[in-house]
C-alpha cells in the first residue's frame, strides 16, 4: 500500500503541471485583462481614467509581456519561493487571501458534511428497513423535496422569515464587533452561534442524496443470498445490518468522498454569496468574472491538487471498508 501510495503523489507532479498550464490558458481566453474590466468600471462609473497609470500597472504586473513568460514567472514564484502572485483587484498577495479565507471555507463545509452524515445514514437505514411503511414515505417525501430545492432558494426563504416574522437578519459568520477583530475565545464562541445556519442550508441537498443513496444500496443488499442466509441462522437483525450491507452500502458513498475536498473550497458559491459568508468559493468567484488571473489560477490549482488528494484517500478508504478490493 505504501508503495502504490507513493506510486500516485509521482503521478501527481505532472498531472499538476498539465492542469497549471491549461488552467492559465483558459483563464486568459476571454478579450481584455483585468485592466480592460478596471477602466470599464472606471468609465461607467463616471471616473477620470488615467492611462499612465495604467500602463504602469501593466509593467508592473507583466501584462505587457508575451502568455509563456507571464506564466513561466507565475510557476518560478510558486516552485522557488511560494509566492502565488499578486492579487491585482485586492493589491495583497494571492497566498494571504487564500488562507485568510480558506479556514473558514473549511470550518463551514466540514460542519455541513457533519450534519449531512449525522442526520443521513440514520435515516437511510429506517427507510431501508422499514421499507413500504409510512415513515418510509413521509422521510422519501422529505429527501425528494430537499434534492429539489437549491441551497440558495432555502437560504432566501430562511433570510425573509427571519427578518419578516423574528426582526432579526441572519448571514455572516460573525457579529459587526468581531468581524474585523483579531481571533479570540469569544470570536470563536461567536463564529458557532452563526455557523448552524450555513450548515443546515448547505448541508440539506447533500443530506437528501445521502438518503437517497444509502437506502438504495441497503435495499439491494438486504435482498442478496447471504443476509437471507444469516437471518436462517438467527443471527439478529440489528448485529446482521452493521456488520455486512451498511459496510457494503457505503461503498458508493466513499467513492465519492474525493470530491468533497475540493468542494470546501469551491462548493457552495452562490449559497455563500447570498448569506455574506466570507469564504473563498465568492473570492474564486469574482477572480474568474474580474480575470484576476493570479488568485483565479491558483484556485483552479488548489482545487485540482484537493482533487487528486480527496481520490487517493477514497481509494484508500475502498481497501479499508471491502477486502475484495486491493492495489497490488
Amino acid at each position: 500500500m505504501l508503495r502504490y501510495i507513493m506510486k500516485r503523489f509521482v503521478q501527481m507532479i505532472p498531472i499538476l503541471f498539465m492542469i497549471s498550464v491549461i488552467s492559465f490558458i483558459i483563464i486568459q481566453l476571454p478579450p481584455g485583462s483585468y485592466l480592460n474590466t478596471l477602466i470599464a468600471q472606471m468609465r461607467a462609473s463616471g471616473d477620470e481614467v488615467d492611462m499612465e497609470l495604467v500602463e504602469a500597472l501593466r509593467i508592473r504586473y507583466s501584462l505587457d509581456k508575451p502568455i509563456y513568460v507571464q506564466y513561466f514567472n507565475w510557476m518560478r514564484g510558486i516552485l522557488l519561493r511560494g509566492d502565488f502572485g499578486h492579487s491585482f483587484e485586492w493589491n495583497k498577495p494571492v497566498s494571504a487571501l487564500i488562507w485568510e479565507r480558506l479556514g473558514l471555507s473549511i470550518a463551514v463545509s466540514l460542519s455541513a458534511l457533519l450534519f449531512s452524515w449525522i442526520v443521513a445514514f440514520p435515516i437511510a437505514i429506517y427507510s431501508a428497513v422499514r421499507k413500504h411503511t409510512l415513515g418510509d414515505y413521509f422521510l422519501t417525501f422529505i429527501g425528494f423535496l430537499g434534492l429539489s430545492t437549491p441551497n440558495f432558494l432555502l437560504a432566501l426563504i430562511l433570510m425573509f422569515i427571519s427578518s419578516r416574522y423574528f426582526g432579526f437578519t441572519i448571514g455572516g459568520l460573525f457579529s459587526p464587533e468581531y468581524m474585523m477583530a483579531p481571533w479570540s475565545w469569544a470570536k470563536f464562541v461567536d463564529m458557532l452561534t452563526h455557523i448552524w445556519i450555513p450548515m443546515i442550508v448547505i448541508g440539506t441537498a447533500g443530506t437528501a442524496g445521502l438518503i437517497r443513496v444509502m437506502r438504495n444500496n441497503l435495499l439491494d443488499e438486504l435482498g442478496k443470498p447471504y443476509v437471507v442466509a444469516a437471518r436462517s441462522k438467527g443471527i439478529s437483525t440489528g448485529r446482521l445490518i452493521f456488520k455486512y450491507p451498511v459496510r457494503l452500502a457505503l461503498i458508493p458513498f466513499i467513492s465519492t468522498v474525493g470530491w468533497q475536498l475540493p468542494n470546501m473550497v469551491s462548493g457552495e458559491a452562490v449559497t455563500a454569496t447570498v448569506l455574506s459568508l466570507p469564504t473563498a468559493g465568492p473570492l474564486m468567484l469574482a477572480a474568474l468574472r474580474s480575470q484576476d488571473m493570479y488568485l483565479a489560477g491558483s484556485f483552479l490549482l488548489l482545487l485540482a491538487l484537493l482533487t487528486m488528494i480527496g481520490t487517493l484517500i477514497s481509494d484508500i478508504l475502498l481497501v479499508l471498508v471491502d477486502p475484495r478490493i486491493r492495489y497490488e
